[in-house]
């Protein structure tokens, strides 16, 4: 049974209901944004009563704790109030419980729509009258409240982006994610849900259900009921998948994996499992022994609404302790900084902080290239007020407490994007894990196939699968995740077989690593007190304000009287070379000189133990941040996979939403689960389409219909669709041709004692069509062959004659095309289901992705870097003689409309990059 604690359930409360909310731009940017209009407050209506709030005007917002705030809670700036929309419909014959969103025609005058009752299908639904709640709930999830994000657009959840049904979609993934919450030891059946939710919108049910279980949103984590779901052998049919790195991403992502039915092996360098995250067991002492468990490294569960490490401790019966607020602060000679002082300074610095956001906004693009170190110094410089030595050290403390809070030198960190995932954190209290963070390690690691002390060197990633080589070991598998921290990316350890997409690289080298060490001392008894969590020292040197500037008090959750220093910013980084005897003795020496002044004796700890993170090799260093010249888009990128989803990537360093936490790697790794997952599927459609052609012509007809929706290349009356794999000239494409009635002349650049073939034959076709149908004839032809037909002057008239007289092809219908065409079809099909699936792994630098509706240009300049591959051409099976050169379609455009085309030199490993 677990302990009356009031932070039990800390990760499941909420905010007041009667708070107002908006969504965070996904993209922070140095440009400043404009500030929402407050709503209106309501007017009563004739019986008296207020009416339900006008969603269009309503804001719902709560407080998010800033991630920079780790060591000390600050009231003037400690949080971030996070809003967003509630979508909105006119209120015409709808009932005034329901949420209203907008028609098509958002231009539209209210009073001018028509007063008519919708259809069932065009009503918002009502599951019950928690819709409030159960969105604040999934904000926590990282849901936005009134839109879908990329990832549920990509997994297709709507058949149309916007109107009702993807309101009705957002109640039913809020209410499922909700019902979950509820008892998030108990799996969740898509079955309970079925009664509550209209038949009408049972398929957008299924919809959010299967995305919600496939990403880890819900049915994830180490209670009994969810371990049952894996299967006690793998299953033969499912792929082999080797992960790098045992730690939160690598064991999400295998425990995930595993219930999916794929084959896993994990690879760790390390003797243990966990990563960065570490509790070791501190103990001794004579007589008396006391034990106590030290986390050192990740140590905080920064926010606990909705942290999926806060569900973990849920479903393992822990309790989470509050990291209280006090953080008494104490001079260079020991005595507690004059609290006037310490309230002034703090105020002047979150004024330079304010003051830094504005410069950016003032800047642009040009913050990009200058440090945030270098902005506040110079605020405080030019300030004119609190320059004598204690207001000096107090700003320094700060400065460090910042440092601490990013693993990074405030000279490296970007003015422009450190902070953009501020937006982003998760709601609720920082908390302590009683016994340390290790526990959800070790619940993690259950069952999970894990080989240690395997340190891989090279990864070997190609079109027949994958090749791991640790050691004089190698394994192969179809598929590999590689979770290893950016330390370890950017020491260039890890050999890539092929190199990596030079984009990838780049963005491993723009991101900043930094650094964070731990002194954990075990004393025979508690001289500190128990009544605070954290307190603080200052320095008067600046170069070494991070060196124990900061104690964590382990006595209420470690088990023992165990105190940890904090070493941050430059004096992290000298840590690393000092003697650990140095170390202790100066912080025993600070110990002393803040309580030997008030009568408390400080005893010589029983066990020390100092923390090498830039000197481990299976880390070399502490956690990610935004370096200048980088941005939140690097993340993207370091997100993305490579060669043809061959080879994943997860982490801390990979999320733009959560870096830098524990809750963060732990979500990647579920993520790239998903998307491991998606790939196999998408390649064993490939693979089954492609071994058993034209089985089905009516699918096949379906597939090649649905294909020509986005063709990847117009030109007047023809339409071409073809891999982007490869940028091999002699590949497959498929050339549509469509013949419209009524005929009318095309003059255009054609002599009048030109002659044609088969004009007889096309006359017949014609007349088998009315004024409202199309016909669409089609013929393979190579890459190459298509580019030339697209340069052809005079119309469709001369390229129909240049594809019979100079190409000598023949157009035929879609069972004409044969078996070579429906492999095509097949491998195009399937490619761009995983193109699909990658673009919630991609966000292109500079550049934003259409959404769903959104009108697409005549001229799209896109290219892509993509791998090679080989398509075989064949012609085509019963002929069918070309038709007349007459005017196919003469209302076509001889403009071009080229989407996603390869330029002909185009090579590399598949990964998308966009210009």
């Amino acid at each position: 049974m677990e302990p009356s604690n009031p932070s039990l359930d800390e990760f499941s409360q909420f905010p007041p209901l009667h708070l107002q909310f908006f969504e965070p731009p996904p993209n922070p940017s140095p440009t400043a944004a404009p500030t929402p209009a407050p709503a209106p407050a309501p007017v009563p209506g004739p019986s008296g009563q207020t009416p339900p709030p006008a969603y269009p005007d309503q804001l719902l917002s709560f407080p998010v704790p800033r991630k920079r705030r780790r060591g000390r809670s600050q009231p003037n700036r400690s949080a971030l109030t996070v809003s967003f929309h509630l979508p909105s419909v006119p209120t015409t014959h709808l009932p005034p419980n329901k949420l209203q969103v907008p028609e098509s025609n958002t231009n539209a005058n209210a009073n001018s729509l028509p007063k008519k009752t919708p259809d069932i299908g065009d009503e918002i639904i009502v599951i019950n009258k928690e819709s409030t709640s159960e969105a604040l709930t999934a904000l926590t999830s990282g849901f936005p409240a009134d839109s879908l994000t990329e990832e549920e657009i990509d997994f297709g959840v709507c058949r149309v982006v916007g109107g009702i049904e993807q309101v009705n979609y957002i109640l039913i993934r809020n209410h499922i994610i909700s019902r979950w919450r509820e008892n998030v030891s108990r799996w969740v059946s898509k079955e309970i849900f079925v009664d509550s939710v209209p038949k009408h919108c049972h398929s957008l049910l299924d919809s959010a259900y299967n995305y919600l279980v496939s990403y880890g949103y819900i049915n994830f984590g180490i209670a009994p009921e969810i371990k049952e779901k894996i299967p006690a052998e793998p299953s033969s049919s499912k792929l082999r998948v080797i992960i790098v790195g045992a730690g939160l991403a690598g064991l999400a992502a295998a425990r995930q994996l595993l219930r999916l039915g794929f084959r896993v092996t994990v690879l760790e360098g390390r003797k243990r499992p966990g990563g960065r995250v570490y509790t070791k067991k501190m103990e001794g002492g004579e007589g008396n022994r006391v034990i106590a468990s030290a986390d050192l490294g990740g140590s905080v569960l920064t926010g606990t609404l909705g942290n999926p490490l806060g569900i973990l401790a849920k479903q393992l019966g822990c309790w989470l302790h509050k990291v209280r607020d006090k953080c008494p602060l104490y001079r260079l000679d020991g005595k507690p900084v004059d609290q006037e002082m310490d309230m002034k300074v703090e105020a002047d610095f979150n004024r330079l902080l304010d003051k830094a956001s504005r410069l950016r906004q003032l800047m642009g693009d040009v913050s990009m290239d200058v440090s945030l170190g270098s902005a506040l110094e110079t605020f405080w410089k030019v300030s004119g007020d609190n320059v004598n030595s204690e207001a000096m050290s107090l700003f320094n403390w700060h400065l460090a407490n910042l440092e601490y809070a990013n693993a990074g030198l405030l000279s490296k960190l970007s003015l422009a994007f450190w902070d953009q995932d501020d937006p982003y954190d998760m709601g609720g209290d920082h908390c302590f894990l009683p016994g340390g963070n290790g526990r959800l390690v070790q619940a993690l690691v259950e069952n999970v196939p894990i080989l240690y002390e395997r340190t891989v060197n090279t990864i070997r990633y190609g079109s027949d699968g994958v090749q791991v080589i640790a050691g004089s070991q190698m394994l192969e598998g179809d598929m590999v995740l590689c979770t290893v921290p950016l330390g370890v990316l950017k020491s260039g350890s890890i050999k890539f077989i092929p190199e990596l997409p030079q984009r990838k690289l780049d963005a491993i080298k723009r991101l900043g690593y930094g650094l964070l060490n731990k002194v954990a001392m075990l004393f025979p008894y508690v001289f500190w007190g128990t009544d605070l969590d954290t307190f603080g020292h200052l320095t008067d040197d600046s170069s070494s304000r991070g060196e124990f500037f900061l104690f964590y008090s382990y006595a209420t959750v470690s088990g023992g009287p165990l105190l940890l220093a904090l070493v941050a910013g430059e004096a992290a980084h000298n840590f690393e070379s000092m003697p650990p005897t140095d170390a202790v003795t100066k912080v025993l020496q600070i110990l002393k000189g803040i309580y030997e002044p008030q009568g408390i004796n400080v005893p010589e700890p029983i066990q020390t133990v100092c923390t090498r993170w830039g000197s481990d090799p299976f880390s070399l260093g502490s956690y990610s941040n935004v370096a200048v010249g980088a941005s939140g888009d690097d993340y993207d990128i370091m997100a993305e996979s490579v060669g043809d989803g061959r080879l994943f990537f997860a982490g801390e360093a990979t999320t733009r939403r959560y870096p830098a936490t524990m809750h963060g790697a732990f979500l990647t790794g579920l993520r790239e689960a998903a998307n491991m997952s998606h790939y196999a599927k998408a390649r064993a459609l490939r693979t089954r389409v492609g071994r058993n052609p034209s089985k089905n012509s009516h699918t096949c007809a379906s597939l090649l219909e649905d294909l020509f929706r986005e063709p990847d290349l117009e030109f007047g009356s023809f339409s071409v669709i073809f891999s982007q794999k490869t940028a091999d000239s002699k590949s497959a494409t498929i050339l549509r041709v469509a013949f419209n009635e009524p005929r009318k002349k095309n003059h255009e650049g054609s002599r009048p004692d030109q002659q044609h073939s088969n004009e007889v034959l096309f006359e017949q076709l014609q007349s088998h069509f009315n004024q409202q149908q199309q016909l669409h004839v089609y013929t393979l032809l190579t890459r190459q062959q298509v580019l030339d037909l697209r340069e052809v002057r005079g119309g469709d008239d001369m390229r129909l004659n240049y594809l019979c007289e100079k190409l000598g092809v023949k157009l035929v219908g879609r069972k004409g095309l044969g078996s070579t065409a429906d492999s095509v079809i097949a491998s195009i099909k399937a490619e761009r289901v995983i193109r699909k699936t990658s673009s919630t792994l991609s966000s292109k630098s500079g550049t934003s992705k259409l959404k769903t509706g959104t009108l697409k240009q005549k001229v799209v300049k896109k290219a892509k870097t993509v791998s090679n591959g080989k398509k075989s051409v064949s012609s085509p099976s019963k002929p069918i003689p070309l038709p007349n050169s007459k005017m196919v379609n003469p209302n076509a455009s001889e403009e071009h409309k080229i989407t996603n085309q390869v330029p002909a030199s185009a090579s590399g490993s598949g990964q998308g990059v966009t210009y």
